[in-house]
């Protein structure tokens, strides 16, 4: 399978704000992001997104995409749209744990893994042989590409997404092969 990961446009957010789930807008033109990725993807491929509009307003500019809440970004409960400067000692204890703490009303890392990659099983199975194209955010894309590549959880964290850009992994029978990170 030919997998290609693609983080959702800019967020219109000011820097050092918490959105997690929140439906934010976007700081850049999905139909321009579209355009500038096509060419990087295959002709013919299934088409799956986050249903939040910053993933799914590109989904729609790259075709008819299947929308799955498991895709969403890890939810921030109470701390969603708060500066990190207002949570205090609480972002020194989620840095301690940053797999098992979850925010008051919130969802821990681990637990978004776990609802991603239940998607992750059953999109393999269902699309062994096709291309798939996934929009998302950087969490659950995280969650897909460290998995994919064995890498242990807390190592996750190290691989960047950027926004409006795509990656590309190929599962194979054998292991999965990265062929490109973020273009």
């Amino acid at each position: 399978m030919e997998l290609h990961l693609i983080r959702h446009p800019r967020p219109d957010v000011a820097a050092g704000i918490c959105y997690g789930q929140s439906d934010v807008g976007l700081a850049e033109c999905p139909a321009t992001v579209a355009a500038r990725l096509r060419p990087l993807l295959p002709p013919l491929y299934a088409l799956h997104a986050s249903p939040l509009a910053r993933a799914r307003l590109l989904a729609l500019e790259l075709g008819t995409p299947v929308f799955d809440d498991r895709l969403r970004e890890m939810h921030f409960g109470a701390w969603e749209l708060r500066p990190y400067a207002e949570l205090g000692d609480a972002v020194d204890v989620w840095v301690t744990d940053p797999l098992g703490f979850c925010a008051p009303g919130g969802e821990s890392a681990r637990d978004m893994s776990t609802r991603v990659l239940q998607w992750l099983d059953e999109i393999v199975a269902a699309h062994a042989a096709d291309p798939v194209v996934v929009v998302a955010h950087g969490g659950p894309l995280r969650a897909i590409a460290g998995h994919l590549l064995g890498l242990p959880p807390q190592r996750w964290l190290s691989l960047d997404f950027a926004c409006g850009h795509a990656t590309r992994l190929d599962i194979e029978d054998w292991g999965v092969v990265l062929k490109w990170f973020n273009r």
